[in-house]
């Protein structure tokens, strides 16, 4: 943990790393001697809406409870304190449309990831509401899956998405297109044109040129980091006008072999395990969905931890300095590395701000 810090300066270590908080960093709040204790900003507790179901967590029952009255089942894992979960409830379900498609369409359940309620998985396994988030890999929140009337995984969404994207899927799993078209492929055609986009991609200076061979990442044991990202995007462009722009995550990234790829090119690329392709099709491979999506690979060319959704600065170098760190390999939970982390930071006396963006006042 103290090399994680390490790396970080400057305004970079106020506003490091990620994306939850209250349920996961609470021992970090109260461990920190008030002396030496910096702020800690953006945690936002959130109400639920009253009309998500009220279920004993056996997921055998609730998929078929949902089946009998023509509906399917949609899991939504948060925690205390996360920004994003708020947003989802405060920005996404407090559109009547958005609620009135949800209410028709599925029941939805909410589980806390640092839960310990008892939870009958699909296979009838035993877990609590924590063992059975690590066991889906549940690294962000929100993270809602969506199941079809066999218990099957149709759907998952990783983050928070804004309202418009978050009515495709839901369009997409309750109209069962699962069977017809790929769920990227379906928000491609959907997806309606941003107001006032650049219509262009963004570069940086820390971008590598052409040609892409990542296979030289994977030789000098480089971590890599890749930027999927599309024309006429408006979190791609503010992803680089308000994330990238800030000098902590600028140093951190100098440690990655970093690449920009348009996800629906045929621009050549070398993947770190040698493969010749092009990024559409290396993009289809890895399944991305959105963009931006930032995947990042370790140095032996394993993806260790992607972010598909539209995060701030404290999230998004928390991804990098996560694999830069080789926490990784230690710490399997990516929250968990996170508390332990901004612990660390305010033990410094500095501030931990989850909810910013470069240029906007706490």
């Amino acid at each position: 943990m103290r090399r994680c810090l390490k790396k970080l300066s400057g305004q970079g270590l106020l506003m490091a790393l990620s994306l939850s908080l209250l349920s996961a960093y609470s021992f970090a709040t109260e461990a920190v001697s008030k002396k030496a204790q910096g702020k800690f900003y953006g945690a936002i507790q959130t109400e639920y809406p009253d009309w998500f179901k009220e279920s004993f967590l056996d997921f055998n029952e609730d998929v078929a409870d949902a089946a009998a009255a023509g509906k399917r089942l949609m899991v939504v894992f948060h925690q205390n304190g996360c920004p994003y979960c708020n947003a989802l409830v405060e920005r996404n379900l407090s559109q009547k449309d958005i609620v009135q498609a949800v209410r028709k369409n599925f029941d939805a359940i909410g589980v806390n990831m640092w839960g310990n309620r008892e939870v009958a998985s699909i296979g009838g396994k035993m877990y609590t509401e924590k063992t059975f988030a690590a066991a889906l890999k549940v690294q962000f929140t929100p993270t809602i899956i969506f199941f079809n009337e066999q218990g099957k995984i149709v759907l998952r969404l990783n983050g928070y998405i804004p309202p418009r994207r978050f009515k495709i899927a839901l369009n997409y799993v309750s109209q069962k297109q699962e069977t017809k078209i790929s769920y990227r492929d379906y928000v491609a055609k959907h997806l309606p044109k941003g107001k006032k986009t650049s219509n262009k991609l963004h570069r940086e200076d820390f971008f590598a040129t052409e040609p892409y061979d990542l296979t030289r990442s994977r030789k000098n044991k480089n971590p890599v980091a890749v930027f999927f990202e599309q024309k006429d995007c408006p979190s791609c462009d503010a992803l680089h006008k308000q994330v990238l722009v800030n000098k902590g995550i600028r140093k951190t990234i100098q440690d990655f072999d970093v690449i920009q790829l348009d996800m629906w090119s045929d621009t050549p690329v070398t993947t770190p395990v040698g493969r010749k392709t092009t990024a559409k099709s290396w993009a289809k491979k890895l399944d991305v969905k959105y963009a931006p999506t930032m995947i990042v690979f370790n140095g032996e060319g394993k993806e260790i931890i992607r972010s598909e959704a539209f995060f701030k600065i404290f999230h998004t170098q928390g991804i990098l300095t996560y694999v830069s760190s080789e926490s990784y390999k230690e710490q399997p939970s990516f929250q968990r590395y996170l508390a332990g982390l901004a612990h660390d930071i305010r033990a410094t006396g500095k501030d931990v701000d989850i909810w910013q963006l470069e240029g906007e006042k706490k």
